[in-house]
C-alpha cells in the first residue's frame, strides 16, 4: 500500500499499512514510563497491533465483535483499537473513570464480548459486575502488577496474547491479510457512547468512512502534517481524542505522545512542546489561572513587566497573528516583550512550538482567548458533536473571532431553523445510535440533517454563533431572554469561579448556584492569611463571598449593555458547600452539568434563592475516592447581588 490512492485507504488498518511503508522510520508514538520517554515507529506500530490482533484472533475474536478500551491514553490501549479493525471488530472506548455500574451499561449495552483492561483498577471494576454481562468472554490487561493471582482461564496479559499473536502469524504470515483486505469505508469504525447529560448514554454508531474522511478533511483546512506533535491526555472514550490522536495522526502520519500519568501532564506538555493541541476551554482557563496565581507570589518588578507588556500584547500581539499590519514601534515593543514576557511564559505552559491549538465542548471565555493569541498562540475555537465526527465548524486562519465557532467545516452543510435550531448534514454524520432507533428517528431525519439541539444564527462574516442548548434557552415571567449557558460561561471567566448553574425560566429573576476554584482560592486565602481546612469552610468565608459578589457585579455591569440579555442579570447567588462531581452524578464525565439532576438534588437551594430565604440548611451525599457513600451538611448563605438598569453600550 506504499502507493496507494487516499481513496483506498478506506480503514484505519490499510492507513497503519501505507504509514509503515511510507514513513516506517518516522515516529508514531511515544509513551513516558519511569521517566523516560519510549518511542515506536510506524513501523514498530503495525508489528506490535498485527501480533496483538493475531492473538485476539487465536483467542476466538470475530468479525463484528466488540473489544471495550477501558483505562488512560497508553499506546496498547490506541493499539487495541486497530487491532480489532483488522479484525472485523468494532472497538468500543469506555470512560477510564467509570463507577462499576456505568461501565455494566456501556458493556452489556453494546454486547461487548472482549476487554482490554489498562490495569488492576479497571479489571476489578470490569469483574465486579462481570455475572451481569452476559456476552462478556474475554479480560485482557495492560500492566500486570497486582494481577498475578487472579483467575487466568478468562484473564490474560497483553503480552501473552501478543506471543499468541506472534506464533500464529508465524505458522501464517497472511493470517490477517484477507480481513485487512475486505474491510470498507462503510464498516463501522467504532462506538462512541456520549455522555449522557439528560440520561443514559447513547451509542453513537460511526463508520470508517465518517472517521477517515472527517480527519482527512480536517487535516487538509489547517494544513497538518507528519511533522506535528501532540500530547494525548484526554478521555479515550470521547471522539475527540479518538479524531485527534487517532484519525488524524494516522491519516497524517504524524506522532502522539502519552503523558506519564494526569499528575504529570503539564511537566510532561513542556517536555514535548507539541505542535498541534487540543484542550476544552477548562483547560487553558486553568492554565491561566495558574499563571495569574504565580504572578501574584511573583516580586513587584516582575509584575509590572507583566502587566506592561501583556498591555502591549493585548494592542498588537491579535494583529500581529492574523497578518494585519503593524507600525514599527508597536511590532518593537512587541518583540521585546517576547523576549521578557510571551516566550518565557509559552515555555512554561509547554507551547513553545505550538502552530495550532483548539479548544471547543463549550464557550471559552473572549478574555481567556484573546489572552492566548495575544502571546500568538494561534488558539481557535471549533463547533462539533459525536454525532459528527467532531467537525461542523472551524475557523480559517485570518478569520478567528472570540464570539463565533467558524464556518462550516470541508463537506458540511449547516441551516438555521426558524426556530433558531443549527442543524447540519456531512460525511461525518453517524449511522445511528446502536440499539436505539427511536432516538436516531428524533436526531436524524430522512435527508441526513442531524439537529443538533443548539440555538445559534450567522453573523454578517458568515461565521456561526451559538446561544446555548435550544432546550435549555429560555425566558423570565417579563419576557427577557434567559440562556443559562452563556450567563455561565460569562461568570466562570473569573479565575476564581469553577462552575456555575444558573435558573431563571419562567421566574422573576436569574439566580445562580457557584462553585469556587480551589486552587485560585485557596492561594489567595494563604496569602491573605485567611484560615480553612476544607473546600466547604473556605467557600462559607464571609470574604470569599465579597470577592464572587463583585464577579457577579462585574458581569452584570456587562450584561446591563446587551440590548438582548440585560434582563438576565443575576439578583441572587450562593457559593456552594461541595464541588459538583461526576461521581455524585452532577455532571457527566466530560465534565457538562446534569441540569435535572441539579434541580432534584438541590431542590431546596433553588427554592430559597427565590423565596427570600438569607440561608439555608442541606444534607447532601456523596461518593468518596474508594467508592465509599457518606453525607456532608452546611448551612447555606444566600446574598442578594448588585444589578443594573439597561444602557446602550454607547453611551
Amino acid at each position: 500500500m506504499a502507493n496507494a490512492e487516499p481513496e483506498t485507504l478506506d480503514t484505519f488498518p490499510k492507513l497503519l499499512m501505507h504509514n509503515a511503508a511510507m514513513r516506517g522510520d518516522r515516529p508514531a508514538v511515544r509513551e513516558k514510563e519511569y521517566g523516560i520517554w519510549q518511542s515506536w515507529t510506524w513501523r514498530e506500530v503495525r508489528d506490535e497491533v498485527f501480533a496483538f490482533a493475531a492473538g485476539l484472533h487465536t483467542l476466538g475474536f470475530s468479525p463484528g465483535d466488540k473489544l471495550a478500551i477501558i483505562g488512560r491514553n497508553r499506546p496498547r490501549l490506541y493499539w487495541g483499537i486497530t487491532a480489532a479493525q483488522c479484525l472485523g471488530g468494532i472497538p468500543v472506548p469506555v470512560y477510564a473513570d467509570s463507577v462499576a455500574e456505568e461501565m455494566e451499561f456501556v458493556l452489556s449495552h453494546a454486547g461487548v464480548r472482549f476487554v482490554l483492561a489498562e490495569d488492576q483498577e479497571q479489571v476489578d471494576k470490569v469483574l465486579e459486575v462481570s455475572d451481569r454481562i452476559e456476552s462478556l468472554d474475554q479480560v485482557i490487561y495492560d500492566d500486570e502488577r497486582g494481577l498475578r493471582d487472579y483467575d487466568s482461564v478468562h484473564l490474560h496479559a497483553y503480552a501473552a496474547v501478543q506471543k499468541l499473536g506472534r506464533e500464529a502469524l508465524a505458522q501464517d504470515p497472511a493470517l490477517l491479510e484477507a480481513g485487512i483486505n475486505a474491510g470498507k469505508g462503510s464498516d463501522i469504525g467504532i462506538f462512541v457512547y456520549t455522555s449522557g447529560t439528560t440520561g443514559k448514554p447513547k451509542g453513537v454508531v460511526l463508520t470508517n468512512d465518517n472517521l477517515i474522511i472527517s480527519s482527512r478533511n480536517s487535516v487538509a483546512f489547517d494544513k497538518l502534517t507528519e511533522n506535528e506533535e501532540t500530547l494525548s491526555y484526554l478521555p479515550m472514550a470521547w471522539v475527540g481524542d479518538f479524531i485527534f490522536s487517532h484519525g488524524q495522526a494516522y491519516v497524517a502520519g504524524f506522532c502522539i505522545n502519552c503523558p506519564e500519568s494526569e499528575a504529570t501532564v503539564a511537566t510532561d506538555l513542556r517536555e514535548i512542546g507539541p505542535t498541534y493541541y487540543f484542550a476544552p476551554p477548562r483547560v487553558f482557563e486553568n492554565l491561566l489561572t495558574q499563571v495569574m496565581i504565580r504572578m501574584e507570589d511573583a516580586s513587584p518588578l516582575k509584575q509590572k513587566l507583566f502587566r506592561y507588556f501583556m498591555d502591549v500584547a493585548k494592542e498588537t500581539g491579535i494583529q500581529i497573528l492574523n497578518g494585519k499590519a503593524v507600525d514599527f514601534s508597536s511590532r518593537f515593543k512587541y518583540w521585546l516583550g517576547n523576549l521578557l514576557v510571551y516566550a518565557p511564559l509559552k515555555n512554561t505552559m509547554g507551547f513553545s512550538r505550538i502552530k495550532l491549538a483548539y479548544t471547543a465542548g463549550e464557550a471559552i471565555g473572549p478574555e481567556i482567548f484573546d489572552f492566548y493569541r495575544s502571546l500568538g498562540i494561534n488558539i481557535k475555537q471549533l463547533y462539533g458533536q459525536t454525532e459528527a465526527s467532531v467537525f461542523i465548524t472551524m475557523q480559517p486562519d485570518g478569520e478567528v473571532y472570540a464570539d463565533t465557532v467558524g464556518v462550516p467545516a470541508p463537506g458540511v452543510e449547516i441551516r438555521i431553523t426558524d426556530g433558531g435550531e443549527v442543524l447540519y448534514r456531512s460525511p461525518g454524520v453517524f449511522q445511528s445510535y446502536y440499539r436505539n432507533e427511536e432516538a436516531t428517528r428524533e436526531t436524524l431525519d430522512a435527508e441526513g440533517w442531524v439537529h443538533t439541539g443548539d440555538a445559534g444564527y450567522f453573523d454578517d462574516n458568515g461565521h456561526l454563533r451559538i446561544i446555548d442548548r435550544a432546550k435549555d434557552v429560555g425566558r423570565l415571567r417579563d419576557g427577557s431572554l434567559f440562556a443559562p449557558k452563556f450567563l455561565e460561561n460569562k461568570l466562570k471567566f473569573f479565575p476564581h469561579i469553577n462552575e456555575v448553574v444558573t435558573f431563571g425560566h419562567d421566574r422573576d429573576y436569574v439566580a445562580a448556584f457557584i462553585n469556587i476554584d480551589l486552587d485560585a482560592v485557596g492561594n489567595w486565602a494563604e496569602r491573605n492569611n485567611i484560615p480553612y481546612a476544607s473546600y466547604q469552610e473556605l467557600a462559607g468565608r464571609p470574604e470569599v463571598y465579597r470577592m464572587v459578589a463583585d464577579s457577579v457585579r462585574q458581569t452584570n455591569a456587562d450584561l446591563a449593555t446587551d440590548p438582548k440579555m440585560s434582563g438576565s442579570q443575576v439578583h441572587r447567588f450562593l457559593i456552594l458547600h461541595k464541588e459538583l462531581d461526576p461521581d455524585d452524578g452532577e455532571m457527566t464525565r466530560t465534565r457538562k452539568v446534569r441540569r435535572n439532576i441539579i434541580f432534584e438534588k438541590y431542590g431546596v437551594l433553588v427554592d430559597a434563592l427565590y423565596d427570600g430565604s438569607e440561608s439555608c440548611h442541606i444534607r447532601t451525599e456523596v461518593t468518596f475516592e474508594d467508592g465509599r457513600k457518606g453525607a456532608i451538611e452546611a448551612d447555606v448563605r444566600i446574598e442578594d447581588a448588585e444589578v443594573f438598569p439597561p444602557v446602550a453600550k454607547s453611551a
